[in-house]
């Protein structure tokens, strides 16, 4: 393929609720331009992105994909991207990887929850957005609605740059309003090929009306052409489209497109669309100052190709008989293939071999990239998601991408003990490809965790685990880390002695139990006087308690937030040792911890939801059921809805998200972190107690 310069390159993240069209409009896009050689589609698995066996089976994107499509010596990299939010870490890739958005609404169902999420995202990263009501062939598509409901849900500041002929089985075509005529595909011509003709007569009315929104719309952001629009002059193609570019790129409007893409009607205009309004790399300089620190320095990072070479990596994936492919977005200087690159974020060298652009799931080679454009190389040794390529002179580091925290969280472990360390292995390489899934062990429970942004997300990544690393594995809930404590005093003895012929074991220790304040921890007193303990044999008293506590009086959970004081006790000037008065303290605690009032403790979370105000009575009713405090509530930073405050014991918490996604129809939000450990409820706590003392009996009649 042919080389392009920076200025000649345009990058959009297409994004929207899931279902919503993306990836067919980014396969048609590609396919239409040339530029890819088939035509897929979504029920027979052979779309352009959607390529892995999960995305093909399921009919919906799991992950980003990426293509390209060249038009009017153009070339528009299309980040595809998943639309429901068990995915949206590559979501937010993608638009890090884009310099504009191309936001998608259906046509029957307007404005859904991943909409509004993803045009938030692009407006908080200053994009430039473009809307299009894509799939106006489906039955009872209706465009006046859905672009009314992008002005009620989410900005008054759009505006139509073109309208539909017909809807469903009769959308025929698309109108212009800028140049004033209808685009209609050619009957039996190629894909793509349209003529351009006048505005039907059945459409005149309705193109006058938007057409003068349009004109208001776009006059209104410049002093001049709202002057010359009050004077009763028209105003030129040329003059709007550039009034709408300077327009998008301070936030000022958001044009809306149309198409079917399965009838190609509008997709040529929405190429021709995208090479007008949207931004290349040095263009995007005006709105974004990218920055990277070299050492304690910070610099800023300019497209051009005298400047060194700097790139973000945004996407690795892992595909059979070739290993991990990485894809990159370049920001500054020229790369070409076969050169060496300098990884600064994990301090290693990397060869760019059969350096590619990527095509779906092909890789087309090339000899160099310019800045602004989207690479991929295959089989670097030591390169992962959210590293900075660079050089060894110049070790850039650029700002990371900010994935979004786990939601969800399920302890996993292998169907098969002799698949432990495959399912360890193949765990951390989900992670690498996707940093929303995350893992770790949790020592206390001795639980191998996994967490992700929803239940399909987890689904999807243990099915992965079977095919690709062939470890079947059992989800689920997580235990809960529950402490215990003492509520009152109380003392006694400990006393182990043993004697088996030889040398036998005595040791012999008074001990006091106290509850200490909350937090407080563990601590130990020594009020042993007149040597009735030797002095080297009192720190093994003190381990042979905590040893105790950390087994539990209740429910097997540690026991904390006490001091244990050792005042009295004997010894064996020969029988004694230090394991002996380690047993002692643990017999101690055995003896006391039971007469102090123990009670169970649960870890609490505060947790902030954000739900649109027509759920907030529901939300807030579904946290009090969890044993949720209400903290308050306030309206949410960018005015979307209301933030709930409430501290919720962590057992209530597991698949909330679920829960709240199906109160809110997707559009409630929330993060939590720990609080504070306090005291279970009775009730709750006799639960805990029961299925522990079951569990143990069990275990003995094994």
């Amino acid at each position: 393929m042919r080389e392009y310069s920076s200025d000649a390159i345009r990058n959009v993240a297409v994004v929207g609720h899931g279902a919503s069209g993306k990836t067919t409009l980014v396969d048609t896009l590609a396919f239409v331009s040339g530029s890819s050689k088939r035509h897929g589609s979504i029920k027979d698995g052979t779309t352009l992105t959607d390529t892995s066996p999960e995305e093909i089976e399921r009919k919906y994107s799991i992950s980003l994909g990426c293509a390209f499509a060249e038009w009017r010596d153009v070339k528009i990299n299309l980040v595809d991207t998943p639309g429901f939010a068990d995915f949206h870490g590559d979501a937010i890739a993608g638009l890090t990887a884009a310099d504009g958005a191309l936001v998608l609404v259906g046509p029957t169902t307007g404005v859904e929850a991943g909409t509004e999420r993803m045009f938030r995202e692009a407006v908080a990263r200053k994009d430039p957005v473009l809307f299009v009501v894509s799939m106006m062939d489906k039955e009872h598509a209706d465009f006046d609605k859905a672009y009314q409901s992008i002005k009620d849900r989410l900005t008054s500041k759009v505006v139509p740059v073109e309208i539909p002929i017909g809807a469903g089985a009769g959308c025929t075509g698309v109108i212009n309003l800028i140049t004033g005529k209808a685009h209609q595909p050619v009957k039996g011509g190629k894909p793509g090929e349209f003529e351009e003709v006048d505005v039907p007569a059945a459409e005149e009315e309705r193109f006058r009306r938007y057409r003068q929104e349009m004109v208001e719309a776009v006059a209104a952001t410049d002093d001049a052409l709202l002057e010359r629009f009050f004077g009763g002059e028209e105003l030129q193609g040329e003059e709007e489209l550039s009034a709408l570019k300077e327009a998008m790129k301070v936030a000022e409007l958001y044009p809306v497109l149309c198409c079917a893409a399965p009838l190609h009607v509008g997709v040529t205009t929405i190429l021709d669309f995208i090479v007008a309004l949207m931004p290349n790399a040095f263009e995007m300089e005006e709105l974004h100052a990218f920055k990277g620190a070299e050492g304690a320095k910070i610099v800023e990072i300019h497209p051009d190709d005298t400047a060194t070479f700097t790139a973000l990596v945004f996407k690795t994936t892992a595909e059979p008989h070739v290993g991990d492919v990485t894809f990159f977005r370049t920001f500054s200087g020229v790369v070409a293939t076969a050169g060496e690159v300098y990884n600064a974020t994990r301090d290693g060298v990397e060869k760019l071999n059969h350096l590619a652009v990527p095509q779906g799931k092909d890789r087309i080679e090339v000899a160099v990239l310019h800045p602004g454009d989207i690479g991929c190389v295959a089989k670097l040794h030591n390169t992962h998601t959210n590293d900075t390529l660079s050089t060894r002179a110049h070790p850039v580091r650029l700002q990371p991408i900010e994935f979004p925290d786990s939601l969800v969280t399920f302890a996993v472990k292998a169907a098969s003990r002799n698949d432990e360390e495959k399912l360890q292995q193949g765990l951390h390489r989900l992670h690498d490809e996707d940093p929303t899934f995350q893992t770790h062990y949790n020592p206390e429970t001795h639980e191998t965790i996994v967490g992700g942004l929803g239940e399909r997300h987890i689904e999807v990544a243990m099915t992965r685990l079977a095919r690709q690393w062939g470890v079947k594995a059992d989800l689920s809930a997580p235990r809960i880390p529950y402490r215990e404590t003492l509520t009152g005093p109380g003392d006694g003895q400990g006393r182990h002695k043993k004697q088996s012929g030889g040398r036998g074991q005595f040791g012999d220790c008074w001990v006091r139990l106290k509850p200490a304040k909350r937090g407080a921890g563990y601590g130990f007193i020594d009020a042993i006087v007149g040597g009735v303990i030797p002095r080297q044999y009192i720190p093994a008293v003190d381990k042979g308690i905590q040893e105790a506590s950390a087994r539990g009086i209740l429910a097997g959970y540690p026991v904390v937030d006490f001091t244990a004081e050792c005042y009295d006790g004997s010894y064996h000037s020969v029988d004694s040792n230090e394991a002996s008065f380690r047993m002692a303290g643990i017999i101690a605690f055995k003896t006391v911890g039971p007469k102090c009032r123990p009670v169970l403790l649960e870890p609490l979370d505060v947790v902030e939801v954000t739900t649109p105000d027509e759920y907030l009575g529901d939300v807030m009713g579904d946290l009090s059921s969890r044993r949720g405090k209400l903290l308050g509530s306030e309206p949410s930073e960018n005015g979307s809805g209301t933030v709930v405050k409430a501290v919720v014991p962590q057992a209530d918490l597991h698949l909330y998200g679920t829960r709240l996604s199906s109160l809110t129809r997707g559009r409630g939000t929330f993060v939590h972190k720990f609080h504070a450990y306090e005291q279970m409820p009775q009730e709750h706590a006799g639960k805990v107690i029961a299925a522990y003392e079951k569990t143990k009996k069990e275990e003995v009649e094994e």
